[in-house]
């Protein structure tokens, strides 16, 4: 079996729904680690993807589990505006956890975590273990069922052993 790699750090302009300081992956050590990649005007983040998230997050103890929203805009940049948009937007989903916003990449492509993790677009799922590394990236929808088995069996796992 391959090696797992480590989760890049997240490279950030602004969080909404963090405390201070925010949370980063050094912070989260010791905890599992779900996050959700999303954008405002995508369909599937809207329908499906921070649904999902909320249910995560009522599903698992905050203790064991930190979900963490990312928020990566790669396209339509203007029409997703500013921060206030993306707060009404959180307060409408009533989405309560962490939510980063990436950080624009220097030529204003990609924005610099989303290239960081190598996503192909929104949404995307990812799951980091206890010790920072990387178990899940998937994008697209992911079944909760599914979800929730993957993280069960992580949280399940005693820290530095493999939960597959």
């Amino acid at each position: 079996m391959p090696a797992l790699r480590q989760a890049p750090e997240w490279t950030v302009s602004d969080w909404l729904n963090a405390g201070d300081p925010p949370p980063g992956l050094a912070r989260l050590r010791g905890r599992i680690v779900y996050v959700l990649a999303f954008q405002m005007l995508c369909p599937g983040c809207a329908a499906h993807a921070i649904p999902q998230a909320l249910r995560v997050r009522a599903a698992f103890s905050e203790n064991d589990l930190a979900v963490i929203g990312l928020h990566t805009v790669f396209e339509h940049a203007q029409a997703q505006g500013p921060k206030e948009a993306l707060a009404a937007f959180l307060h409408e989903y009533k989405v309560r956890f962490p939510v980063a916003i990436d950080a624009p990449s220097a030529g204003g492509g990609v924005p610099r975590t989303m290239g960081a993790y190598n996503m192909q677009g929104t949404p995307t799922t990812i799951l980091i273990d206890r010790e920072g590394r990387l178990r899940l990236q998937r994008f697209g929808h992911v079944d909760d069922l599914s979800l929730g088995a993957m993280i069960a069996a992580m949280l399940g796992a005693a820290p530095g052993e493999s939960a597959n």
